[in-house]
This record gives C-alpha cells, structure tokens and sequence, in this order.
C-alpha cells in the first residue's frame, strides 16, 4: 500500500512462485493493508423495518443489527485475503466481507478484468448498511447479500488435475440457509470459475435469488454487450421496457430520442455513461448465455458466461453520469472513479424475482468469467471461446478469443435460408468465405478478414470455430428474431376486488414469493376462505404462516381443516405437504410422537421424503427410540447422500447407538464432502465460524436430535462468543440451557442458566427463529410458575413477537417485562413501537377519527419512549422516534422544537433527526439556524433516501434569501445551487428545484436582470427537461411551475397546474396515499407510521391552498373544513 491508497499486490512466497513457475495454481492466504472507513457501532436498537422498501422487495433487517453511519476519516488496517493466481490472472478474495472477489487482474496486460477499489469505503446500500462497490459481489438470498459485510468460513481444495478451489461459504443470517461458493483456478487457463452450492437447511420451503455483479470502470469508450437478440430492455419488475441497445422512449424519467436529437448516439444504453441517472436494466429473454463487457481504449474486455437454461438473468447498473451518480462515487471510493456492474442472475432473471427452494433441496450451478483482447464487443461466447463478428462495406472482420493456447479452424460462409446442411452449424448455409487456421491464446486472439461483397450486416454471415478433432467450439449465427415487444407487469387487485379463488390464490402466493414490501399475502388467503371456507390451498397456506409467527394452534387448526377438504373422497392426497405441515407443528407442540406418524406419511411423497424421514429421525431420537431415529436418518441420507442435515443425523443416531465406529467414519466421509457445514464441523468438535448466532443455531440443531450434552456444550460456545456485527446469542442461548437442563430433571442448573441469562450483557441480542422461540417461552413460562416474572426473557420475547408481526401479544408481553423490573431501553422503545403497531393492525378499534393511531396508543408509545431515554439518556434516535410520535399526537412545530432542543441530544448526530430538525427550525423562522445545522454535519444517505438532505437545503436557501435585498438573493441563490459535497447527494433532474428557481427568477427580476430572470423562471417551468419527463402527481412545489408559467406569460399552461394540484387533491383525499407497487425504494426507514390520515388531511389542504394561491383567491373561499387553513400553513416540518 503506497501513500496515495493504491493497492499493491503483494508477490506470491517462495513455495507459491514455484508452483507458478510449473505452470501450476499457486494459492496462499496474505493479509491486505488498505485505507478503511469503518462502519460506526450498529445501532444497539433492534430495527422492525416492516414497511422498508428494499431493491423492490421487503427491507425487513431483523435480526441482523443495522449500521446508519460509515466513518468519514480513513484508517488503514489489515483485511484478510486470499491469494489465488495462474499463469494468466491473478484473483483476490476478502472473506471478511461476504467472500467477495476484490480483484481479477490480467496479467497479459496488466489491466483489472473487474473494477478494483483501492480503498474499502462503504456507504449505506446494503440491507443492512454497509455495502463495497467492485469487484464481485455474490448476491444471495436477496439483495444485496444480507451477511454482505460479515465474514465467511474458507477451505481450499487443490484437485488432482492441478485446479484450484477456494471455497467460501455462511448460513444466511436472516433465512438460516447455507451458500458457499468456490472461486476456481487451473492450470494454463484464462478462466475465473464460480462453483455454487445453495442449500436450504430449514424445514420449510424458502425462496431465493443469485446474483453475481461484476464491477467494471467506466469512461466513454467502454461498451456493454448483451447478445445480438437482446431488442429489448426491462426496469425492476418488468414495470417498464425499452428498446435495446438504442432506447426509443423515455426510461427512468430520460427522454433518451429527444437527447439524440440533439447529440446522436445520447440514446446508446450498452454505453453506461450516456446514461445520465441511476438505471437498471435487464434482458427479458436471449437464446444466448453470454454477455459482457469492452474498454475500446485498452482493447481489452470481460465474459460472463453461464448455462442460459438455468442462468437468464444478463442485467447492467449504473449509477448515472449525472450528479447523482457522482455523489455515489464520492460515497464509494477516493481515487477509483465511476463503475457499472454487470450482473449475472441464476434461477432468476429480474429483481426482485425470488426462486423456490424446497426443505433439504441444495442447487448447484458454475458461472465464470474471462477475458478477451483485441476483438471488440463479442456476438458470440462459450466458456472457452468467443467470436466477435463484423461487416463493414461488404468486408468480413472475424475475431476470435480463447481461453487456452489453442490451434483451431475457422470457416465462414454467407447465410442462406436455402442453402446446404453443414456438420457442426445449426443453419443452411451458402457460399465459402473464407477458411483459415486459427492459432490463440490467451491475449493471442485470431483475427481474420474476407470479402463477403452480399453481405450487409453480421447477420448476413455464418461462422464456425472448430478444435483438431472437429468439435465445434464456437458458432455464429443470426439468431431469428421478430423484436417483438415483451409484456410489462402489472399491478394486481386488491383482494376485496377479486373473485376467483385461483387468481386469489396465485396472487398471494406471488406476493409471498416475492416478498412484497407493502401488499399483505394474507388478506387474499382470507378472501378465498370467504368465498370457499373449506379451500384447502388457502388453509395451508395460512397454516405456514402461522406456524412461523409461533402461533401452533392456529396453524394445526388449519391443517384440521384442509385435511376435511383433501381427505373427504382420498384418504391418501397426491401431495404429502398436509402431513409434513402437520409433523413440524405438532413437533412444535412437543407431541413428537404424533410427529413422527405425521412425518412418515408425508414421506409417501418423495418429493418431501427427506425432509419427511429427517424429521421423523429427529423426533425420534428426542424420545429416545436410536434404532428408529437411526433408521429414518439412513433413509434421509439415502433420498440425498449430500446432505448435510441427513449426515447429521446419521453421526447422531450412530452415537447414540454405541457405535463410535461407525460414526466416525460417517463423520470423516461427510466432513471430507462438506468440509464447511456447521453442523458436521461441530460433531467434529472442530468450528468453522465464530459467529455466535450460527453457534447458537448448531446448538439448536443439536438439539433437536436429541444430543443434550453437544447442544449444552455448543450453546456454551455461543455464549461465549460475544457481541459481534451479526447480534448477541449469549442470553438465548443461556436460557437453552436453562431449558435443557431443566428437561434433563436438572432445576437447579436451570435456575443457574436463568440467571446467567439475565447477568450477560444483552446488546444486540435481538432473538429469531421457531427455536429461539421455543426457548423464551420455555423461560418465560418457567418464570410464571415459579411467581417471579423474568424481565429479561419477557423482553427478549417481546422483541420477537414484534419481529414476527404479533403487535398485540408483543405488547402485553413486553409491559409484563416492565411490570417485572425490565431497566431496559429496548424492551421501552419495543413496547413504544408496539403501541403504534397494535393500534394500527386493530383497524377502526386502534385508530381515532382521522385515521392516526389512537390517542391512548400513542400516549403509550410516548410513554415508553420517555422511559427508554430515562435509561440509556437521550440518545438521538430515541429523540427522533419521540419527535415522530408527537407528530402523529398532533403536535406543532414549535411544540415539537421545543421538546427537541430539551431533549439534551445532539440535533445534528444524526441524519433523520437533523433534517427534521432543519424543517422545524424553518418553520418557526430560525433560517440562519437550519443552514449552520446543514452546513455543520457530513451527512450519508441510504440508497432510495436521497434527496431529503437537498430539499431541507432548497428550503433553508430559499427562506434565508427571502431576508436578502433581491440583488444579494440572487447571488445567494445562484452560489448555493450546487450544494456542498458534505450534504452526501447530489441533483437529480427529477427532483423538485422549481420553487428555488422561482425565487432566483424573482430575485434577479427585483434586481434588474431580466435575461436571467427569464432563464430562472424558464428552469422552473422545464424541471429537468428531457431528462425528467416521467409523469408523476402533482406536488405543492407545482405552485412555483404554474407561477413561473405566469411570469413567462403561459396563463394557459397554468391553470392546468392549478389543475392538476386540486385533482392530486381530490385522489388524495378519495383514496389516501398509494405507495407504488413497483417501487424499489422508499425515502424512509419507515418505523412508525409516516402516512397518518392527520397528515394526508394536511397535504390535502396544502395542496389546494397552492391551486387557490396560484388562482390568487383565498384558502378559505376554496376550503373552509376545520383544520385546512391551519394545515395549508404548517410548513413543510417532516
């Protein structure tokens, strides 16, 4: 590492740079020194985040901490990597942030195959927080990798054929399903490979999806290419389309022909910095399973190649070139510059666009990447040869790129639909071209040229690359193709609008799937119950759901009565789904015994055979039955001798049996297959992680096979480990012990373990998981029994009520907790979250007359918010959350400063309650105050969150330039239309600027300067021109758009603002605010309610007061309802 943070790569050791010299794979483990921004503490608070838009599907983070702010000066520090090189590439891994590839250098050239950041600078994009740009990111379950910024367990595998594996793998921290991925090298090959394994190692069905992006830098001369079929383009959702590579209408809000109307080539989408705003877009099918990327000034450029069949997802990101994107980069990185990624989807080929993975089910699949030189974009691409073809002026280009040295043919001919049949080419074709040896290696491409005077384009051209024995290697051809334009998605009814039971059905279950952030599944499942109260589908459904919300008798209730309905005329159902609900709910019951006839008939259907045989064993062995736990766990292993749980079980059952022998042989066999698993590595006595919470979860597995002593010994092991980035497991897993022990006929030591649970330290102790459950209950009814409440395991019960959506029980309990004695601010601040969420779910009962939550709720919540700062002290977000639910009581601007500048916190430590802050100060007319506070703090906004911080700035830059003489003003605003760089965004064309721009229009007509004012009023008019001609609502900014058509004497145009802002109105008030289906993010980390009926009733009356202003008549000749014209006057306090 030099002073300026560039990276160097350290040299291979000695024993490494002989290997190399062999010509084989060298691989060795090196730490990296680089410049790091830390990410802060994670918030000690437990984040309920159930409304949070993320990447289109559920931001829901719990139990995972979050993290809300990066540090802003630079330390270097050492990062662990791992080191894997051949002859052509040189690959970094860092398997302390999610096993990302960091580096893929071409040693040819010496160029970076995927963008390098020098520096490790995270900035709030991931679900959790922190997120790196470059590299490789390996996306998965969801987006962005939860356990994005947590360490991975490795294992290198050197094979007898001289390749090299290192495996890198985690049990997701949010779904407990385990990926690993190995990162392969081999000999004299010029071929990055990603082997893939996902597991599902739940007892329920999950779903998922696999992304793997790769990060290129970007300049003008670099060019994206998708396959020549690709005619089209899809946003997030397929909620719009586009033509590709040329755009033929406004996406994302960019009128990309009127800018090529202008500048030719400005609608060019495969060119990432012509792409002005942050852009995603995917392709919605290809017969092709290649894509790509080529820098034009170094000629070099990078493949993705993966099975098309299984691997659809071809999809480019930008950041933009705009302001925004810039922001982003300052975010992102020191000295590295702009990048795009090109993202690989596996079982998926849009996003969000979740897959299914069944109990026990693994998939398997490679991906890899290489590079090409000198051959432009590529048309044609295998994993070991790539073809770019080129007609200009009736003369045939042929380039052609491999991954080894090679000596190969190439033959070309000119297409004909009438022509002969050619071995090796699946299409006629007509006269020779041309034929020609084709010597290449790596860096070494093949590039050969002929006349071909009837050709016009590629497509017009057939070519054929072939290996010594006539093995086809490569072809092209003109894929047919009748550019049809793909559907676009579209937004489903509501449930109460629907009739038929399948559609209702189909729709929760795509609701469920992709885990919709702000559409419920379960009002649908309801309305079929109305319509067809016996429907077994919809029983089943809710039957899962209520399982996983804890709730066993309600989910047996309905398993009784979709059996009624399947077992009316069959006593034996196709399906074995009823009875494998059935032996995991009555297993949670603790009637294992019923569980395992359950279990044993679902394994009639072998699709659920090993689930249904591994759950039998497990319950078996809980009784003590070995010879039967025994059997089943063979029986599991045998459905799938690869999996782990089955392995498990068998190792368990084995010895319990007595037969350490054998055991251990089955131990040795599975650990030599699986040397990552957790599970297998802790029966082995030998932890491949740290992390107490998948300590906790092998603990847990242990003892659900009946292993009393390992899973004591491995929840010791979690207590012990902690308080890491990924939570706090010590107090769950003290009381699992307290549960075991008690089970055994230990109390004593089960009083021990109760107490040991309430002394450890319970920061970022936020329970998850059926199990976890289980063990609170067990606690927490122990506690009832003895006449002494526990606080602490009540707390912790609470906070996992409320994680799983049971607002109500969530709230007893954790006021039981407080009854109890709980000094704790998180069981307050959840009891306060609780209130609000209760009264909200009851409906008509919870909330008052204008649709807020209900007065005595509220005054809960307060309540327990004041009593949690009573505690910990005056903590900003507690401050923030308060401040939130004054504003649902009602509360006025300088009712609520007041209580903010009381509170003792620091207003400017954070985001949220700085910008808030800022909004009070101006409505209350302290403008000089609002700017400093902006101008004091380096703000950081979550990705989807920007431009709160720069509307706060406008409004402060306009009320302060209100108090100006008009020639000051205008100066004033026109210096501080670029914001400082500490505001963290930058402008994006869509944002609202026209009453900034009014006002500088107004000020410099004040001054004189009618040029420029009319330049102003003409900004404020136009927005962002072509680059932001999405159709949206109308906003209160509008008054300043009709008034700036005014002023350039356009009455026509304005009163069709004016217009517009009553008819917003109007919809408002009809039908309450409506959060886009399609949305990827929301603005807001949406805790408490941010769309209140008090508030929506406010923006309302804002709204017409702007159309009555823009008319010049009164507020009250337009509304005179009671609280309008106050509400038309509040400001803009957030």
């Amino acid at each position: 590492m030099t002073d300026d943070a560039h990276l160097v790569l350290p040299a291979a050791p000695p024993d490494q740079q002989a290997v190399l010299d062999a010509g084989g794979v060298a691989c060795w483990e090196q730490d990296l020194q680089l410049r790091t921004y830390e990410p802060a503490a994670p918030d000690p608070f437990p984040q309920h985040l159930r409304r949070r838009v993320y990447q289109g599907s559920s931001g829901a983070v719990h139990p995972l901490p979050l993290v809300d702010r990066i540090a802003a000066e630079p330390r270097t520090r050492a990062w662990r990597a791992v080191h894997l090189e051949n002859r052509w590439l040189r690959v970094v891994l860092l398997p302390e942030v999610g096993g990302r590839v960091h580096v893929v250098l071409d040693k040819v050239t010496g160029t970076d195959l995927v963008y390098r950041n020098d520096v490790v600078k995270p900035a709030l994009v991931g679900l959790a927080g922190p997120w790196l740009s470059g590299g490789i990111e390996l996306n998965w379950p969801q987006h962005h990798r939860p356990g994005t910024f947590l360490p991975v367990a490795t294992h290198v595998v050197r094979s007898d054929d001289g390749a090299v594996t290192v495996w890198q793998g985690d049990v997701d921290p949010l779904q407990r399903m385990r990926g690993d991925h190995g990162v392969r090298l081999r000999p004299d090959v010029a071929r990055l490979e990603l082997d893939v394994r996902l597991h599902n190692r739940t007892d329920e069905p999950q779903t998922f999806l696999w992304w793997a992006n790769a990060a290129v830098a970007v300049h003008d001369d670099v060019e994206v290419f998708f396959p020549t079929d690709v005619t089209h383009v899809a946003d997030h959702a397929r909620r719009a389309v586009v033509a590709y590579p040329h755009a033929d209408r406004p996406y994302y809000g960019v009128d990309y022909p009127a800018l090529a109307a202008r500048t030719p080539g400005a609608d060019r989408l495969d060119r990432p910095t012509r792409i002005p705003v942050p852009t995603s877009y995917m392709v919605t099918g290809t017969a092709d399973a290649f894509f790509g990327a080529y820098d034009h000034r170094t000629g070099v450029g990078l493949v993705h190649h993966a099975d098309r069949q299984i691997a659809p997802g071809k999809k480019l990101w930008t950041w933009g070139s705009g302001a925004t994107g810039r922001a982003w980069d300052r975010h992102l990185t020191d000295t590295n510059g702009p990048y795009a990624e090109l993202m690989a989807g596996v079982f998926t080929d849009n996003q969000p666009d979740f897959s299914h993975l069944a109990p026990g089910e693994t998939r398997r699949f490679t991906q890899c990447w290489w590079p090409v030189h000198g051959t432009g974009p590529v048309h044609q691409a295998t994993d070991e040869a790539a073809l770019a073809v080129d007609v200009t002026d009736g003369r045939l280009r042929i380039a052609v790129a491999g991954v080894r040295a090679a000596a190969w043919r190439v033959r070309a001919w000119a297409a004909d639909p009438d022509g002969a049949a050619e071995p090796g080419v699946p299409v006629p074709v007509g006269v020779v071209l041309g034929d020609w040896a084709a010597p290449v290696a790596p860096g070494a491409p093949c590039v050969v040229t002929a006349d071909a005077p009837a050709a016009t384009s590629r497509d017009d051209v057939v070519v054929r690359v072939e290996d010594t024995t006539g093995r086809t290697v490569v072809v092209w051809h003109a894929h047919p193709s009748d550019g049809a334009e793909p559907a676009t998605a579209t937004v489903p009814p509501h449930a109460a609008d629907l009739t038929s039971v399948d559609e209702l059905l189909l729709t929760a279950a795509h609701l469920q799937q992709y885990r919709h952030p702000t559409r419920d599944p379960e009002p649908y499942l309801r309305r079929v119950l109305q319509i067809d109260p016996d429907d077994s589908n919809a029983h089943l459904a809710l039957a899962a759901r209520e399982r996983a919300r804890g709730r066993y008798a309600a989910s047996l209730a309905h398993l009784d009565r979709a059996a009624g309905r399947l077992m009316r005329r069959n006593l034996h159902p196709r399906s074995g789904e009823l009875y494998h609900q059935r032996g995991l709910t009555l297993a949670r019951l603790g009637r294992d015994a019923d569980a395992v006839d359950a279990f044993a008939k679902a394994a009639w259907d072998g699709t659920l055979a090993l689930p249904a045989h591994l759950g039998a064993a497990r319950a078996l062995l809980r009784l003590g039955d070995v010879t039967g736990g025994l059997r089943h766990a063979r029986t599991a292993h045998a459905a799938d001798p690869a999996h782990p749980g089955a392995r498990a079980a068998v190792v368990v059952a084995l010895r319990a049996a007595g037969d350490d022998d054998a055991a251990a042989l089955a131990l040795a066999a599975g650990r030599a297959d699986d040397p990552l698993d957790p599970l297998l590595a802790a029966l082995a006595g030998a932890p491949t992680t740290a992390d107490p919470r998948t300590l906790l979860l092998v603990a847990h597995d242990l003892a659900a096979l009946g292993d009393v002593l390992g899973a004591l010994a491995w929840a010791d092991r979690a207590a012990a480990a902690g308080v890491t980035a990924s939570g706090n497991a010590a107090p769950v897993a003290h009381l699992l012990r307290a549960a075991l022990t008690d089970r055994a006929g230990d109390p004593t030591g089960a009083a021990a373990a109760r107490a040991e649970a309430a002394r450890v330290d319970r920061t970022l102790a936020f329970p998850s998981g059926l199990d976890d459950h289980a063990v609170l209950v067990a606690a927490v009814d122990a506690s009832r029994a003895a006449g002494a409440p526990d606080p602490v395991a009540l707390g912790l019960l609470g906070d996992w009520l409320l994680a799983a959506g049971r607002a109500a029980d969530a709230l007893a309990v954790l006021e039981e907790a407080v009854a109890a004695g709980a000094r704790d601010a998180v069981v307050h601040r959840d009891a306060a979250i609780a209130a609000v969420e209760a009264a909200v779910a009851a409906g008509p009962q919870g909330v008052d007359a204008a649709g807020a939550p209900g007065a005595d709720a509220l005054a809960r919540a307060a309540e327990h918010l004041a009593a949690a700062m009573a505690v910990a002290g005056p903590l900003p977000r507690l401050v923030h959350e308060a401040d939130q639910v004054a504003r649902l009581r009602g509360a006025g601007p300088a009712e609520r400063l007041a209580a903010l500048e009381a509170s003792g916190a620091d207003l400017g430590a954070r985001d949220d309650l700085a910008v808030t802050t800022v909004h009070l100060l101006l409505d209350v007319g302290r403008v000089d105050e609002a700017l400093h506070l902006l101008r004091a703090r380096a703000f950081q906004p979550f990705e989807g969150g920007e431009g709160q911080v720069l509307a706060a700035w406008d409004r402060a830059c306009v009320a302060a330039a209100a108090a100006m003489a008009p020639a000051d003003a205008a100066v004033f605003l026109d210096a501080t239309w670029d914001p400082p760089v500490t505001l963290g965004e930058g402008r994006h064309p869509a944002a609202p600027v026209a009453t900034r721009l009014l006002a500088a229009g107004d000020a410099h007509a004040a001054a004189g300067d009618v040029r420029a004012a009319l330049d102003r009023w003409a900004r404020a008019r136009d927005g962002g021109g072509p680059l932001a001609v999405a159709s949206r609502p109308a906003r209160e900014d509008d008054l300043a758009v009709g008034t700036a058509h005014e002023r350039l004497g356009e009455a026509e145009q304005a009163r069709a603002v004016w217009d517009a802002l009553d008819a917003t109105a109007d919809d408002l008030e009809a039908r309450g605010a409506q959060v886009d289906y399609f949305a990827t993010s929301l603005p807001e980390l949406l805790l408490l309610p941010a769309d209140d009926a008090r508030g929506r009733a406010a923006r309302v009356a804002r709204l017409r007061a702007a159309a009555a202003r823009g008319r010049g008549t009164s507020v009250r000749e337009v509304d005179d309802r009671p609280g309008a014209r106050a509400a038309a006057t509040s400001g803009g306090a957030r």
